[in-house]
């Protein structure tokens, strides 16, 4: 079994039922990173294992510290002893470190999980902004809106999006240019 496959039946057990919503975005999410292919090459597999976690700290079974991309890591590195790579990247996915430092948790998140280099993360950024919660395709200005939306302008979450949109924005554009050029 590759990791990617391993990745989405851990993801699987940890989003189906409890949060089947969030399941359905994660599809979406692996659905993307598995299009990505063409310009990941060998990390291709890597990154769909990532996309297939990237969530899974929302599970009610791993929330800690309220931050989902600190705690899923933490439970990939302390329990499932997944690759380094893989926490690295769930740790840091989306613009994170924004919604740590919302949290009080940034010099945590650096302290524990170094970054991955940024094309990875910024991949995985890509797939996990273009896609709905319901798991489908969209522009990424939309599913910032629908996140401000969701949550409200005080919320953390919309404070630290609003603070995150250049570093999403510029992950997305980056990704597209490379699909763009591959074709």
């Amino acid at each position: 079994m590759g990791q990617a496959e391993w990745a989405r039946d851990l993801a699987r057990q940890l989003l189906e039922e409890p949060l089947p919503r969030r399941w359905a975005h994660t599809q979406g999410v692996a659905a993307r990173a598995v299009s990505l292919a063409p310009i990941l090459g060998a990390e291709a597999d890597l990154l769909t294992a990532a996309a297939w976690l990237h969530d899974i700290g929302y599970s009610p079974a791993l929330v800690d510290t309220g931050s989902h991309a600190l705690d899923g890591a933490r439970y990939l590195r302390d329990v499932q002893r997944a690759d380094g790579t893989i926490a690295r990247l769930v740790a840091h996915h989306t613009c994170a470190e924004y919604e740590a430092a919302e949290r009080g948790l940034l010099d945590v998140l650096n302290a524990e999980f170094d970054k991955e280099r940024p094309e990875l993360v910024g991949a995985l950024t890509y797939c996990d902004m273009t896609t709905s919660p319901d798991g489908l395709p969209v522009e990424a200005e939309a599913r910032l809106l629908e996140i401000h939306s969701r949550y409200g302008p005080e919320h953390l979450v919309s404070r630290s999006i609003t603070k995150a949109t250049p570093c999403i924005t510029a992950a997305v554009h980056a990704v597209q240019a490379a699909l763009d050029a591959g074709t």
